[in-house]
């Protein structure tokens, strides 16, 4: 006789979206990690953007750290990432110091950040 495990309530209580409006989702590192060699981690991500998708909230995968973890998020939608292959943590005076040097906005600088990531 086998055991199996059943998700329950899920989406209710403090996870459920009506309760606890999100603003974003984001999706453990540990899943980005494994998407070339699970197909449990791959479903787990397009389900995550469809879920975000549905319910118009913002998918943001964190823990990239691969081009092939970057065309894999391109290829699925996933236009919100974070990880090493954008740069390392820095910091404050670091920041601060790239903000100043490109013009005085964050966005400006992560753009400069991945830019010298990518040509890396």
């Amino acid at each position: 006789m086998g055991v199996t495990v059943a998700m329950d309530d899920f989406g209710t209580g403090y996870s459920s979206p009506q309760v606890f409006p999100f603003d974003k989702i984001k999706v453990d590192k540990s899943f980005i990690q494994s998407v070339e060699t699970s197909v449990h981690a791959a479903a787990i991500i397009k389900a995550t953007r469809l879920l975000g998708r549905s319910l118009n909230i913002p998918v943001l995968a964190e823990g990239v750290e691969t081009e092939q973890h970057l065309a894999f998020l391109r290829e699925e939608g996933c236009a919100s990432v974070q990880g090493f292959l954008f740069g390392k943590p820095m910091p404050q005076e670091a920041i601060s110091r790239m903000i100043r040097l490109v013009g005085g906005t964050p966005a400006a600088a992560v753009d400069v950040q991945a830019k010298k990531a990518a040509a890396a």
